[in-house]
């Protein structure tokens, strides 16, 4: 096994996950007037260490994804954000792309950026204690989209990322999202999924990056948010493990899902499916944001000095995604 091959695994093994709390100072804003907090870096850094010290880091999370802001900070009892998450067995990672800015020549579609410079960057964030990043590629889609130059574009740069990540001793996260947003059907959100992962990883060979030594972050296969249509949660998840069989080296050690505008609960749910149906030897586990950090959040809003209850609430959401990684999940335990 690789080096880059055992960080990976430490990461998403045992039901262990990826918490993503990665949000951008402007997303993080958003977040904290939704519930009427101030955005603040005292704010912020607040609701992170009231989770990051929760005793579910220990058995459940097995990286966290930082952003440039909360990475260098130091908690209010004196830790570093990264040796707290080192003191809880996990590994702290870093977004390191700069978000999708519009495609040139392709009116409604996006590009990641953050190519430039990106070297010497990475060199800083491992010396600040950074084992694995994240970068993003977002795609729209519709009847004529995603084009094959979005495909390809955010392909390519992807690759580019991860081949310089893995020069630096560090794990890429390779998150091709296809959005939610939309009336597009499950199976064309399938055929158009299945084209984007192939060609990222067309692209992730071609420039030589160890397959073995990264995580894929994909969407799960569903109808778009204003379909007319909802698939059931069995169907989620024999779509979703159809794409991945068909589109994933068999080198690659695991999956860690965005949820994607899901729910908490569906996000859980179909994580279980996909991993009570799964017939491959790739690990399923997640890599998420809101239906990690959402009602934990909206406590802290409440009273952000009773950090207990928050951790309470952060816990069982983490303990209920760990379930589902295992295909051990139900209603019974979600709801005890």
């Amino acid at each position: 096994m690789s080096e880059l091959n055992k960080i990976a695994l430490k990461i998403i093994s045992n039901g262990k996950g990826i918490l993503a709390a990665d949000e951008s100072n402007e997303t993080m804003t958003k977040r904290l007037e939704a519930v009427n907090v101030p955005s603040t870096p005292e704010n912020r850094l607040l609701f992170r260490e009231t989770i990051l010290s929760s005793e579910s880091m220990k058995e459940c999370i097995g990286g966290v994804i930082l952003y440039d802001e909360t990475i260098k900070q130091t908690t209010n009892f004196g830790k570093s954000i990264p040796d707290v998450i080192f003191s809880s067995g996990a590994l702290p990672g870093i977004k390191v792309d700069t978000g999708a800015k519009n495609l040139a020549n392709s009116s409604e579609e996006k590009i990641t950026e953050g190519l430039d410079g990106l070297r010497e960057r990475l060199k800083k964030y491992y010396k600040l204690g950074a084992r694995f990043t994240k970068w993003r590629g977002v795609y729209c889609i519709s009847d004529k989209y995603p084009s094959k130059l979005a495909i390809h574009s955010n392909a390519h740069a992807l690759a580019r990322y991860s081949a310089l990540v893995q020069e630096n001793n560090m794990v890429p996260i390779v998150e091709p999202e296809v959005l939610m947003d939309g009336d597009h059907t499950a199976d064309h959100c399938l055929k158009k999924t299945s084209e984007v992962i192939k060609k990222c990883f067309d692209e992730l060979i071609l420039h030589k990056v160890d397959l073995s030594g990264i995580i894929l972050k994909p969407n799960m296969i569903l109808d778009g948010s204003s379909s007319e249509y909802k698939i059931s949660g069995e169907e989620v998840s024999r779509k979703t493990i159809q794409c991945l069989q068909n589109s994933v080296p068999s080198e690659v050690p695991g999956i860690a899902f965005l949820s994607g505008g899901q729910s908490e609960i569906e996000a859980t749910e179909n994580l279980n499916l996909i991993n009570k149906n799964n017939t491959t030897n790739f690990i399923m586990t997640y890599s998420y944001g809101r239906a990690l950090q959402q009602s934990a959040l909206k406590t802290w809003s409440k009273n952000n000095k009773d950090i207990k209850k928050t951790q309470i609430i952060f816990n069982h959401r983490v303990k209920m995604c760990s379930l589902a990684a295992k295909g051990k999940w139900s209603n019974e335990l979600e709801n005890k």
